[in-house]
């Protein structure tokens, strides 16, 4: 069960982790996340979002209690020991007052957030959230998922809550209890009241909403074609109620067709923007850290293709798979998202054609070595469907592009080149 809660952690960061086909697995704020969860009955605390100071001093002055939590709203976990790019330290505060909302939320909103998941660069904070502060007695761990061990849907959940679950699954697995789910009729009720019986929920009010909260997560998690729903902590507060106090939501890229409202929610702000221009051309895009720009077409190759340049010293700079249905545009439009990283300096194009047609890769080379005025050095291995007439092209081109009929000659070349 320790490898399917790294699976979860994995979709939740998808955007860092190479993908075999064009997917997002698309994650929401934490505010849209409270309103889905209080759209299926689940309780939270009350929360309301604001994009400005100004619109954060009215929220805390009308907001009923003047004890509130203010939450950075920025795509990353581990916002709470986050720091802005601003110098201002940590995107969880607690204010008491509307003038200390106002203050907090100028320093947040318009700076980026830096945590663990977000790298050096960081990421946008574009609103925060103000919530009520709900003091609790025992805060609990749960999140639905797909195991692959059981084929299928589950429910793991932990009585120790609000801390790093993966540290706790490997400190201490029997912490974690799994419980399958049938993927037609979800979680019936006895199931839900046990699991809460055995979590150790205190009284037989906050088992029956705690039986409710897992029914009715496994409900969500279905209806919009989720991937992961992870509530850290859900919390039994001291007044005797239970209340989710965090969510971290993953969708199903693969259902953006019927998921239309979800998918409204996406905020193109928290991703990079050279793999949201590739996607508009769909192209399998992901900024890596090396300096050998990488066009390849599958994912498998593209995979591979890294491996073999690693093997030889060099670090890839990207994953670009071009697909099966690539064309010459498409193909001087990845040129160009590679070159738009100066970090590159060089580049491997890599091609099996299957379906794809080396002959339709070659002319996009040509094209965009012309066009873009391609300053570092190009090196291609075309094998298969239309090779000759590909290796024909580039020849007759005058271009200086070195070939190759081998993947690990071609890899060795760029790492070479790429190191002048």
């Amino acid at each position: 069960m320790l490898r399917s809660l790294r699976q979860a952690r994995s979709l939740a960061r998808s955007a860092q982790t190479v993908s075999a086909g064009q997917k997002r697995n698309l994650s929401i704020h934490e505010y849209q996340s409270v309103k889905l969860l209080n759209d299926y009955g689940i309780a939270t605390p009350k929360s309301i979002a604001a994009k400005s100071p100004e619109e954060a001093f009215d929220v805390a002055k009308n907001f009923g209690t003047d004890k509130l939590v203010i939450k950075a709203q920025v795509l990353a976990g581990g916002r709470g020991k986050g720091h802005f790019d601003n110098g201002f330290k940590g995107g969880v505060h607690v204010v008491d007052t509307p003038e200390q909302a106002q203050d907090i939320a100028s320093k947040m909103i318009g700076s980026k957030l830096i945590t663990k998941q977000t790298g050096e660069k960081g990421r946008i904070c574009n609103a925060v959230m103000l919530a009520e502060r709900r003091d609790p007695s025992h805060e609990y761990y749960v999140a639905v998922l797909n195991d692959r061990a059981t084929a299928g849907p589950v429910l793991v959940a932990s009585a120790q809550g609000g801390m790093n679950i993966e540290e706790v699954a490997a400190k201490d697995p029997s912490a974690i209890i799994t419980t399958p789910i049938d993927f037609q009729n979800g979680l019936d009720k006895q199931t839900a009241l046990d699991l809460a019986k055995k979590l150790g929920f205190k009284t037989e009010q906050t088992q029956k909403e705690a039986a409710d909260t897992f029914i009715n997560l496994y409900k969500i998690f279905k209806d919009k074609d989720a991937t992961q729903i992870e509530i850290n902590p859900l919390a039994e507060t001291q007044d005797g109620h239970v209340l989710c106090m965090d969510a971290k939501f993953g969708f199903d890229d693969n259902a953006e067709f019927r998921q239309a409202d979800v998918y409204a929610l996406r905020d193109i702000s928290q991703e990079d923007p050279v793999e949201v221009e590739a996607q508009k051309h769909n192209l399998n895009f992901i900024k890596l850290d090396g300096n050998i720009g990488c066009l390849v077409n599958g994912a498998g190759l593209a995979m591979a293709t890294m491996d073999v340049l690693k093997l030889h010293g060099g670090d890839p700079a990207n994953f670009l798979d071009v697909g099966g249905g690539a064309t010459p545009e498409t193909v001087k439009k990845a040129f160009e998202l590679l070159l738009a990283d100066k970090a590159v300096s060089s580049i491997l194009l890599n091609v099996f054609g299957g379906i794809m047609r080396c002959d339709y890769i070659a002319e996009g080379v040509i094209k965009a070595t012309k066009e873009l005025q391609l300053r570092v050095p190009l090196i291609v291995r075309l094998k298969g469907n239309k090779e000759a007439e590909a290796k024909e092209l580039i020849r007759q081109s005058g271009l200086k592009i070195y070939a190759f009929d081998g993947l690990d000659e071609a890899a060795a070349k760029a790492v070479e080149l790429g190191r002048k």
